[in-house]
């Protein structure tokens, strides 16, 4: 976890640094010190107020989704092995030739579904299974092959294990991470229109120096 943290750390800060576009003396300073654990009642109220609480706005987050991940992997009381599922097919989704595909294809289907298939613990629909043996069969590794088992594992994973997510540390750590985000926008704003105001008031009282910029 403390990686995580510093990797997270160092991805914000650096993400702040390249928004604000300040000066070299800038970026030598220290990272981001999260807020207190407490921040999780008013950001919570604040997030799901403008509807950020939900399994798809989290999943699809980077943050969220490595903090949903570190959750179902060293916190949750019961196992999620459809994450694993959903990592891997994700990966499988990345490769860009087809004779790749190929063969990872057949690796994922005997680790994920031939296996489970077998000992008949499989806990996705028929209708995925058939889509997905169609195309082995006629030798398609298409990238989208198993878009049907990502739809199912994300309903497993909103219905099973989002609530308990929210309920647990993990979510008052993305509340502590989002605060420190709102406040990088705020600061961006009140900066923008700073400059704004610096701006005019030269152009407003130092006509020579616009005069000379053009």
């Amino acid at each position: 976890m403390a990686d995580l943290e510093a990797v997270l750390a160092d991805v914000s800060y650096l993400m702040a640094m390249e928004k604000s576009k300040t000066t070299p003396a800038a970026r030598a300073s220290k990272k981001i010190v999260l807020p207190e654990p407490s921040i999780r009642s008013v950001m919570q109220k604040y997030l799901e107020e403008r509807g950020e609480v939900t399994f798809d706005k989290i999943f699809n987050q980077q943050l969220g989704y490595l903090l949903f991940k570190d959750y179902c992997e060293n916190v949750s009381d019961e196992p999620v092995p459809q994450l694993q599922f959903y990592e891997e097919i994700r990966e499988y989704a990345k490769l860009d030739s087809a004779e790749e595909r190929n063969g990872r294809s057949r690796q994922v289907y005997d680790k994920y579904v031939m296996k489970e298939l077998l000992s008949s613990s499989h806990p996705y629909s028929q209708s995925a299974v058939e889509r997905v043996q169609a195309k082995l069969m006629r030798g398609e590794a298409p990238s989208n092959l198993f878009q049907p088992y990502i739809e199912e594992i994300c309903k497993s994973l909103e219905s099973k294990v989002f609530r308990k997510f929210v309920e647990s540390e993990k979510f008052t750590r993305l509340c502590q991470w989002k605060n420190v985000e709102l406040n990088i926008h705020v600061g961006l704003i009140s900066l923008q229109i700073t400059c704004s105001h610096t701006y005019d008031t030269l152009i407003r009282f130092h006509p020579q120096w616009w005069k000379a910029k053009e």
